[in-house]
């Protein structure tokens, strides 16, 4: 782990109150899809009691170029300062942190249980994978309220067509909320409909993040369901 000094190159909104930011890439940065890194902002011009650091998956894969970090806006110092710096503006990252990583295992399936802006590791972990035509057998459950609020939606389903052995499935909990038109899955992620698309649950390691109350249920579901904890791996996400 080091620490360097980044430019922010660009921002954009990706879904309905997140945002991407890009970033250089340091010379001779290093780190493995589904890691994070700690952002300081540099003499902001506001501040809260929350400080002037946070921790940010790197949603970008390490083929990448440059680094995103995708944040939901809340209302704090923090996220103000970040959404309207310039572009051109430097932070402080310390990285890389983490250990929520892909399993080296290669007949052993990987099963992600997904909520919200707990997307960012997974995203980069499932856009690796499908670049390095790795033979992991890959399950993307990824929940949110409606399409509008799903950030990467769109990528994450065409990725299907780059690897034979990655699955996609969305699944939408208040979907009456929508003026969108909806065709996938509806309601939480459940054992019922882990086994729609899983033969034999017992089989994979499953890959947990979301926000704290999201990974306590599925967590509890797997228990429920027969699932030991030392193949289940937890990431959790505190105010966004």
């Amino acid at each position: 782990m080091s620490v360097y000094t980044i430019k922010l190159v660009s921002k954009r909104e990706i879904a309905e109150n997140t945002m991407a930011f890009m970033f250089e890439k340091p010379d001779g940065f290093n780190f493995k899809a589904g890691q994070f890194g700690e952002f300081t902002l540099i003499n902001p011009q506001e501040t809260d009691a929350e400080g002037n650091t946070r921790a940010f998956s790197l949603t970008q894969p390490p083929s990448a170029k440059d680094l995103m970090v995708t944040t939901r806006m809340r209302d704090t110092a923090f996220k103000r300062v970040l959404k309207n710096l310039p572009l051109g503006s430097e932070l402080q990252l310390d990285a890389p942190h983490g250990s929520f990583t892909l399993h080296n295992k290669k007949e052993t399936p990987a099963v992600f249980l997904t909520g919200g802006i707990g997307i960012t590791p997974v995203r980069s972990i499932v856009i690796q994978a499908a670049r390095d035509k790795l033979p992991h057998e890959l399950f993307l459950f990824y929940s949110n309220h409606r399409p509008e609020d799903t950030a990467f939606l769109d990528e994450l389903k065409s990725l299907e067509r780059e690897n034979s052995h990655y699955h996609f499935i969305p699944t939408m909990t208040d979907i009456s909320k929508s003026k969108e038109a909806w065709q996938g899955e509806i309601g939480y992620i459940n054992k019922k409909m882990l086994s729609k698309f899983i033969k034999d649950l017992a089989k994979p390691i499953y890959y947990i993040s979301g926000p704290a109350a999201m990974v306590s249920a599925m967590h509890h579901m797997l228990n429920e369901a027969g699932i030991d904890d030392d193949t289940i791996r937890m990431e959790e996400f505190s105010g966004y």
